[in-house]
């Protein structure tokens, strides 16, 4: 919500508002440039700053009871994007990450279960829309906060301590805007390692501002050091993230009109000085040149107990809404903040240049304003804010990696789910990839508006709200344990059920919710959400519900299990492999005996190794034979240690074996010819399920009068290629045709066309041929070809130049790029370009014509390597080290230097090289401390050259 309008003011701003958005990228940017570093940082001051009395004492006006507001339509940042997509009738993709199976009723403890501020709420009467509705959580508090008032809980026992209040309250008396505005977009935080509040609201009208007030003390209703920030442009819908060096602000920022999007807004605040009042602290600001970046969220510290690695850039994530109405790539963006210096500061990734390539997704309601929420009773629809991340990207460090979760919202076959990811990167690094995602969307109901967190034993909750036709709106969660497969969550359990629906709101409902984690046990989930209690325009409830994992903060010795991959498909008569990995818990190091159950008849797994002690890996192994029936399976993995039992599973697809097969295919697929000259496309064989047969050609219509078509050679055995010739007579009719040309071999027959096209005689023309019509080219190499064009019947235009069939990897470029005699064709291989033998076609155009010639391309291999440890095994007791030679193997004349790090190192053990990069080997030193933990430990060593990355583990035992 931002500064209030009457409802009938809707639809003139939606018109002005799509009137003046400037057009958006069209797509997505798949292979980025460089990243994009951003500098010169805009550097404020508080405009104005106080220590306020104490909250109790100011906090004694009840919400005004305005009458019914409305905030203004959403302000979508690619708002005439998201139109030109839905005015072509764009259809959502298929998506490629969704759940397919339920699992069993999410495992988790309910805490309390609180009536919010709302309808219902002691004191309060409902003046306006959307809600908003938001909270955080302290050592012995919960505030929540929604559009336009707020609220003080006691987190034990459930009792209002403070409000409903005004949110300007909070800077009663401070002067400005802080205290005379109150238009929304709230956010209240909780500085899990200050322990302190921070609670935020931005002021929407010129001078446009951000108001942050922070507790003196972890009491809610103590005094507050106030600041007031000034703000370039309009800052709507602004998200925060707390961190050790700074809070974090994203916005998307509308420029000093409040109408055009001019790029997102970063800001960096000085938390050092603001904890203390410090009137000096700055604030640092970078805003994107380009309105590709957008609905960005910085990352929320949750693991109070394990901080980032020290001086790590603040990640931030975002702009989804790129190529609507789908998407399969989320932005990365990274802000290092140095506030004694400035300048020094930086922002990096603007432009889309640091994808993160995520399973494909439909933007939910095609990402537009548009409303496709159905809800009981009623025909008004609700919108899904499908254009962004949903609020937070939770952030957890577990010290041998580190952890972000988000969520948003997508179309999920006939109705709307809620897409989760979670991203890893490893210990001082900021390379982020996804480790899990998946789409929860287990029946034909409508889930949105989400939220997401992880508590410290790496279970996870998604709350959303869902509804349907026949259902009101209503507040759900669902969340998963490690020993879940990987993607899937646990069936989904409510925490309220509406009893009405909402009517006559502009399709708006709340812009987003919050999942936030308790840090005095880093195990307990609260979550709050809006609901109706009955059908009405403004009459929102709102619940906080608080509950957690049974096995979070657990004192017994225990363990859990998870298989990756989630699935697997063989052919009949094939096997493949799943990893085991056995996590402990509370301490737990007991020898865990592993066995498989849901086999299908004809199938046998088998463990390596068959037990694991402690934690570590093991590879189950699955045949299957050639009669065990085609399905898919769910295969439930068990590990028994004593009596404890714990279980995973997994999934089996068995696909019947295929028959044999074949297709065909030409290149070029379209010929030119002159009257009385000849013309040639390669016709390829390629097998299919083992197929051997032999094909013979024909042509079987479509050949114009006085024009024939010969093959060399006339058939083909299993596979491979056979030139088309085809012929024509000064009396062959000049214009278009479809050859259809067959092959046919017994039993079976496939066809594939080419184009030909017949050219008047007279008529000026041209050929291309290549004079290197093979080329051989290892990867991180190029290799050249001459295109020559040779000119008909007078021709003397200019001909541009183009290749196509490039392997992945591969790329051409010509000099010129247009020509009228020749020119010279570069292939260049990536270091990591697809190998083995490829037809390229060279087209070249001029005017009308068209013309091609082919290449036959082969990419080798290049230079790489492998490593080895000798020995692979140590047994180090406390308090000593133990040694490992890591040699680096050259493969194909690798002479490049190697760097080599350690992970998954027990608590306690530190690692060495000598030297830390070589050309052939180095001396890996493990230093165990005297408390480090006991066990057998599968430590990775990994060597990486530029691109090249490989690894070796070695198995370590602390005596």
């Amino acid at each position: 919500m931002k500064s209030k309008f009457a409802s009938v003011t809707l639809s003139v701003l939606s018109v002005l508002f799509l009137a003046s958005v400037t057009p958006a990228p069209s797509l997505a940017q798949e292979t980025p440039a460089e990243p994009q570093v951003l500098r010169n940082p805009e550097v404020s001051y508080p405009v104005h700053s106080d220590l306020s009395p104490p909250l109790s004492l100011m906090a004694t006006v009840v919400s005004p009871q305005q009458g019914s507001y409305l905030a203004p339509e959403v302000r979508y940042p690619k708002l005439q994007l998201l139109t030109n997509a839905a005015q072509r009738g764009l259809g959502p993709l298929a998506d490629s990450a969704l759940q397919t199976s339920s699992g069993p009723l999410v495992s988790t403890t309910p805490g309390l279960d609180l009536l919010g501020v709302g309808n219902g709420f002691r004191g309060y009467t409902v003046p306006d829309a959307p809600t908003d509705v938001n909270l955080a959580v302290g050592d012995t508090q919960v505030v929540q906060w929604v559009n336009v008032s707020y609220a003080v809980f006691n987190k034990t026992t459930g009792a209002v301590i403070a409000g409903p209040v005004a949110g300007n309250q909070l800077w009663a008396n401070f002067g400005g805007p802080c205290a005379t505005s109150n238009g929304g977009d709230i956010i209240p935080q909780w500085d899990k390692t200050a322990h302190r509040w921070v609670m935020t609201q931005n002021v929407f009208s010129a001078p446009y501002a951000t108001c942050i007030a922070i507790s003196q003390t972890p009491d809610a209703t103590g005094p507050y050091y106030r600041f007031q920030f000034p703000q370039s442009g309009f800052p709507d819908y602004p998200k925060w993230g707390m961190w050790p060096d700074a809070y974090y602000q994203s916005q998307n920022n509308f420029g000093p009109t409040g109408s055009t999007y001019v790029g997102a807004t970063a800001c960096a605040y000085e938390r050092a000085k603001m904890l203390v009042g410090d009137s000096t602290a700055k604030q640092i600001c970078f805003t994107t040149p380009t309105i590709f970046d957008d609905g960005l969220l910085p990352g929320d510290l949750d693991s109070a107990g394990t901080l980032p690695p020290p001086g790590q850039a603040e990640v931030f994530l975002g702009s989804i809404d790129n190529t609507p109405p789908n998407g399969s790539v989320i932005y990365k963006y990274l802000f290092h903040v140095d506030f004694t210096t400035p300048s020094n500061s930086t922002f990096t990734g603007a432009g889309g240049t640091m994808p993160i390539n995520v399973a494909s997704f439909g933007l939910a309601c095609g990402g537009g304003s548009a409303g496709c929420i159905p809800q009981g009773g009623i025909a008004d629809r609700l919108d899904a804010l499908g254009d962004r991340l949903m609020y937070r990207l939770a952030y957890r460090n577990f010290s041998d990696h580190q952890t972000w979760l988000v969520s948003h919202s997508v179309t999920a076959g006939s109705s709307v789910g809620e897409r989760w990811y979670e991203f890893h990167a490893p210990e001082n690094s900021t390379s982020l990839s996804v480790f899990q995602q998946g789409t929860f969307a287990p029946d034909s109901n409508y889930r949105w508006m989400g939220s997401i967190a992880m508590d410290s034993a790496q279970d996870i909750a998604l709350g959303y709200s869902i509804s349907s036709p026949g259902m009101y709106p209503s507040i759900s969660y669902t969340g998963r344990v490690p020993s879940d497969a990987l993607g899937t969550m646990e069936s989904e359990a409510q925490i309220v059920a509406g009893t009405g629906s909402q009517s006559l709101t502009g399709n708006r409902w709340g812009d987003y919710t919050s999942m936030a984690i308790d840090g005095a046990d880093d195990c307990t989930f609260w979550y709050t959400n809006q609901y109706y209690m009955v059908t009405a325009q403004f009459d929102w409830s709102t619940r906080l519900a608080s509950f957690k994992f049974p096995s979070c903060g657990s004192t017994t010795p225990d363990f859990s299990l998870s298989g990756s991959p989630p699935s697997q498909s063989v052919v009949q008569g094939q096997g493949t492999t799943y990893t085991v990995t056995l996590t402990p818990l509370s301490g737990f190091s007991g020898t865990v005996n592993l066995t498989a159950s849901g086999l299908p008849s004809g199938a046998a797994a088998s463990y390596n190794p068959p037990s694991v002690s402690g934690s570590g890996n093991s590879t189950m192994s699955v045949t299957t034979s050639t009669s065990t029936p085609a399905g898919t399976y769910t295969l439930t993995i068990i590990g028994t240690s004593g009596s404890l039992s714990r279980s995973t599973t997994v999934s089996l697809t068995v696909n019947a074996v295929a028959q044999p097969n074949f297709s065909l295919s030409a290149s070029p697929s379209s010929v030119t010819v002159t009257q009385g000259t000849n013309g040639t496309s390669a016709i390829t064989v390629t097998p299919q399920n083992g197929f051997n047969g032999t094909v013979t050609f024909g042509v079987t219509s479509g050949l114009p009068s006085n024009a024939g078509a010969s093959f060399s050679p006339p058939s083909v055995t299993g596979s491979g290629n056979s030139t088309m010739s085809v012929t024509t007579s000064t009396s062959t009719p000049a214009g278009t045709y479809t050859l259809t040309i067959t092959g046919t071999s017994p039993g079976l027959t496939r066809t594939t066309t080419v184009s030909l096209t017949v050219n008047s005689a007279t008529q000026p023309n041209f050929s291309l041929s290549a004079s290197q019509s093979s080329v051989t080219i290892t990867q991180g190499t190029s290799g050249t070809s001459t295109i020559t064009v040779n000119p008909q019947n007078g021709f003397g235009g200019s001909v541009g130049l183009s290749a196509s069939g490039l392997p992945s990897g591969v790329t051409a470029s010509f000099n010129p790029s247009s020509t009228t005699s020749t020119s010279t064709l570069t292939l260049t291989a990536s270091s990591t370009a697809t190998t083995g033998s490829a037809t390229v076609t060279i087209t070249g155009t001029s005017g009308s014509l068209t013309h091609t010639t082919t290449i036959a391309l082969t990419v080798n291999p290049g230079p790489n390597f492998s490593l080895s440890a000798s020995p692979s095994s140590l047994s180090v007791a406390r308090g000593s080290t133990g040694t490992s030679t890591i040699t680096i193997n050259p493969v194909r004349g690798f002479i490049g230097s190697v760097s080599f790090s350690a992970s998954s190192l027990p608590i306690g053990v530190t690692a060495s090289f000598n030297p830390s990069s070589s050309t052939s080997a180095s001396t890996l030193t493990l230093t165990v401390s005297s408390s480090a933990t006991t066990g057998t430990f599968s430590v990775r060593v990994r060597g990486r050259s530029g691109t090249l990355s490989h690894s070796v583990r070695i198995s370590l035992t602390v005596l």
